[in-house]
């Protein structure tokens, strides 16, 4: 009986090691999803859609700053899903009608995909579109990306250039994960040039 556990366990090691090994290479979607899941998907395609947001560049935001935990606060007190600032919920809240923000209102997912999608929209739209530099200003600040555009344009903070960068892979990840979202078209295939 012993041999035949072994046996199995040793099987299951080997086809785990060539899934891995097959997924590392040519990543079919089903090895994607498991990788890279979409937790909140309503929310997400609801907020793409109101905003006129790539539902995909939402999901790699949301992945990349919080890995989909509603409860994340960062060293710098972002909140939740996009992690937002207080502060910066705050004037979103003033902005589209909010009344009584509080930050634990940040905590809860809809709001908070609502509020950073509101961001992102908004500064795609400051930033002509560029998600680039959008990414770059919602990670380290519209002040810094003005800055460096005044300077030449050229993302001057390391860890920004990698954030954007992870982002925007993340964001290829997840529209080839979930191509069969919203009726078998890819999440965020055939958007509009000014859809981002």
């Amino acid at each position: 009986m012993r041999r035949i556990v072994l046996t199995v366990v040793l099987l299951l090691a080997v086809v785990a090691g060539a899934v891995w090994a097959y997924g590392e290479s040519v990543e079919p979607a089903w090895w994607l999803r498991l990788r890279y899941p979409l937790e909140y998907e309503n929310i997400v395609l609801g907020h793409a859609e109101n905003y006129d947001l790539d539902p995909a560049l939402i999901a790699a935001v949301i992945y990349r700053e919080s890995g989909f935990d509603p409860d994340a606060v960062s060293e710098s007190g972002a909140v939740g899903l996009m992690q937002l600032l207080p502060a910066t919920a705050d004037g979103i809240a003033e902005l589209t009608g909010g009344t009584e923000f509080r930050p634990d209102d940040l905590y809860e997912p809809e709001l908070n995909v609502r509020y950073g999608a509101f961001y992102l929209r908004r500064l795609l739209t400051k930033y002509d579109g560029d998600v680039e530099l959008a990414l770059a200003a919602y990670h380290a600040g519209q002040g810094n990306v003005d800055s460096w555009l005044r300077n030449g344009g050229r993302i001057e903070f390391p860890e920004t250039r990698a954030y954007v960068e992870d982002v925007l892979d993340l964001r290829d990840t997840y529209r080839k994960a979930y191509r069969r979202l919203r009726g078998g078209e890819a999440l965020g295939a055939g958007r509009s040039p000014q859809r981002a």
